[in-house]
């Protein structure tokens, strides 16, 4: 991260410090608090009672300073509560008001900058988690992901945009983090560049990405994405809040119309030059030995070294398990710690003995499929959320676990507590949005469900509608579906294919 940045920053926390002692005194209204607490990647959690801090971590990499960062501020503030986003972000839960500007204050001191990590800002720039280590990917886009967060950083001060920028980068592989539709998304080819989306988003009106660019030089990263923050910020909605995201752009000026203005704006970007890079591209150098095989483990591009995943329920690792992996791993050369948009994460370059140690100390985390479903913070936490989102992934894991059944039987499920789509509902194979319905007893909790959503490139498509259920019915209704899939021997996918409309019979009975 640029010193720059952080001292340009610096200053702004004290008018932090003030409006959050004007909302916990009751001057100000919890919208209010909003509007201004989220740029600095804060905001009031439900009741008003306490707050939450997001880290910015580009990529959702954390380097050996910032785990010892995270590791000091939970000890130091005795924090409970630890969540990984679907922004490779980290998130503080359960603070005080003193604690949340004291810990912003920490942040900085220790070059992790939580501007814009909320509000109407350019967000935490994201990337494929395994970039740089993947064996098929087409080149390591880390490195284009840091110069794009150093840009897009430097301009909070001096561009206001209608709402958030979502920007991420892809290596190629698997869409983890939804580059094709995203606000702006670079996607790694064979021959060394990038093709180019951008107006695409999940939530209410969603829209697939705009493909704008093709064969974009690396080096040229900053030319679109300033192209693209002009083309926002002069045909981008600033009244009316609701239809105020880039995707919204589809709407107004076509998809032509964006191709069109995108490519204007993109020449008299490069004709005022100024904005080529040489990123910084470091080939790893370490030398593993020996070898591993386990399902959470992924063998590298760089002979004997492996990654490993772990993946903590709901997103959720024990606040102290932060201590014990920066015990283990602080002595191992080149190992990194990367957050994946699914709310797990991925320890990288590690040798074959040291991946069996990380198994060990991740033991607890999910291990299947079904298990590393995802869930955004839900109604409990969330201020604006409906659906009690982590609740129901707790409640759904307790009874599946029960039946025992095989990896693969059942999918991973997308919570998402509103239409917001923290969770990327809508491109699950199941995905559920939190709701009311309506009940001879009054409104109950309750979540629409949506099927056959997918990421995967070439094959994106959000998912339809499969039925309406209180929460209460979840659990067994996934019980009910995995027994079904079982009986037939089949796995979700091949179930889904062959029997459609008995899905649909399922989701049903419990409707």
């Amino acid at each position: 991260m640029a010193k720059n940045h952080v001292e340009e920053f610096r200053g702004d926390l004290e008018a932090f410090r003030e409006m959050t002692e004007k909302f916990y005194a009751g001057e100000l209204t919890v919208p209010q608090y909003k509007a201004f607490s989220g740029g600095f990647g804060s905001y009031a959690q439900r009741g008003g009672e306490r707050s939450m801090l997001r880290l910015r971590l580009t990529g959702g990499e954390i380097r050996p300073e910032e785990l010892q960062f995270i590791v000091d501020s939970i000890a130091a503030y005795r924090i409970d509560r630890v969540h990984l986003t679907t922004c490779q972000s980290v998130q503080f839960h359960d603070l005080t008001k003193e604690t949340v500007c004291d810990l912003a204050e920490d942040a900085f001191d220790h070059g992790i900058i939580t501007r814009g990590g909320g509000g109407d800002y350019p967000r935490n720039v994201m990337c494929s988690p395994l970039s740089g280590v993947e064996k098929e990917e087409c080149f390591d886009v880390l490195p284009y992901a840091r110069e794009a967060a150093d840009y897009v950083l430097g301009l909070i001060h001096t561009v206001k945009l209608p709402r958030k920028l979502k920007i991420c980068f892809e290596n190629g592989v698997k869409n983890d983090t939804h580059a094709t539709f995203r606000d702006m998304g670079f996607v790694a080819q064979k021959d060394g560049t990038f093709l180019v989306y951008v107006a695409g988003g999940l939530g209410s009106n969603p829209r697939m990405g705009i493909k704008v660019a093709e064969k974009a030089a690396p080096s040229e990263i900053l030319y679109y994405i300033k192209s693209m923050v002009d083309m926002f910020t002069e045909y981008g909605e600033y009244e009316r809040r609701a239809a105020s995201r880039s995707r919204y752009l589809q709407n107004t000026l076509g998809p032509e119309g964006i191709c069109r203005v995108f490519a204007e704006k993109l020449a008299a970007n490069r004709a005022a030059g100024g904005l080529t890079i040489a990123a910084d591209v470091r080939e790893v150098t370490k030398k593993g030995h020996g070898t591993i095989r386990a399902p959470r483990v992924t063998q590298q591009k760089q002979d004997g070294l492996y990654a490993v995943s772990y993946h903590p329920c709901g997103g959720n690792p024990a606040p102290e398990f932060f201590g014990r992996l920066q015990a283990a791993i602080r002595d191992w050369a080149a190992v990194r710690v990367r957050i994946a948009p699914d709310q797990g994460m991925y320890l990288v370059n590690l040798t074959a003995e040291e991946a069996q140690r990380v198994l060990e100390l991740t033991n607890d985390g999910a291990a299947t499929l079904f298990e590393r479903s995802v869930a955004c913070v839900g109604a409990n936490t969330c201020q604006v959320g409906i659906g009690r989102s982590q609740e129901l992934l707790a409640a759904c894991l307790e009874r599946v676990r029960k039946e025992g059944f095989a990896d693969g039987v059942l999918p991973r499920i997308h919570i998402s507590g509103c239409p917001s789509s923290c969770s990327a509902h809508q491109i699950g194979a199941l995905g559920l949005r939190g709701g009311k319905k309506p009940t001879p007893e009054g409104p109950k909790d309750s979540f629409a469900i949506y099927e056959n959503g997918s990421p995967a490139f070439g094959q994106e498509r959000f998912g339809e509608d499969l039925a309406n259920m209180l929460e209460e019915n979840i659990p067994e209704f996934l019980v009910t579906l995995g027994r079904e899939i079982t009986k037939e021997g089949m796995t979700y996918p091949q179930f889904r294919q062959a029997y459609p409309d008995r899905l649909r019979e399922i989701a049903g009975q419990f409707a």
